[in-house]
């Protein structure tokens, strides 16, 4: 079986994550995604700001020698947290918790939060497999559904 590792995010990826986040399915699962993912400018400026940012921890997902999505430790509301995007074609074969294992080995910070839109159960999933706990329930405007949306707030201690 082929290793998933993690790597630092190069400019070079950028494209495969634009790509990756054109999915209509991947964009309705995530929720809150940016307000027009397909505004290749919007992305490019925010990821500018991303790649500029020394406190922000980004990876690229690596496995069998392809770049499959990318997590990252960022803060938001003031709180340690990460987040995770994989290319849909990699779902359902724990990647995305072996990519979130190598993370969190890798940084030691805690605790350490997550956001996940309530019906999210393959992220939700993920998560809980390592070892983060629900704490809180949120509702926010989610752009990639056009409406308010209910999530789970988590915590690993």
């Amino acid at each position: 079986m082929p290793e998933l590792s993690l790597r630092p995010v190069e400019e070079s990826d950028l494209a495969s994550f634009f790509a990756q986040q054109q999915d209509p399915v991947a964009i309705h699962m995530a929720a809150f995604t940016a307000k027009d993912p397909s505004d290749y400018a919007a992305f490019q400026a925010h990821w500018q700001k991303i790649m500029a940012d020394s406190s922000i921890i980004k990876r690229a997902i690596i496995w069998d020698n392809q770049l499959i999505g990318q997590i990252a430790q960022f803060e938001q509301f003031g709180e340690p947290e990460v987040t995770y995007w994989l290319d849909r074609r990699y779902w359902g074969q724990g990647l995305a918790s072996q990519a979130l294992q190598v993370l969190l080995n890798e940084i030691r910070l805690r605790p350490l939060f997550a956001r996940v839109a309530q019906d999210n159960h393959g992220s939700l999933k993920v998560l809980t497999k390592a070892g983060f706990q629900i704490i809180g329930e949120d509702s926010g405007f989610a752009n990639g559904r056009g409406c308010d949306v209910a999530e789970y707030v988590l915590r690993l201690d």
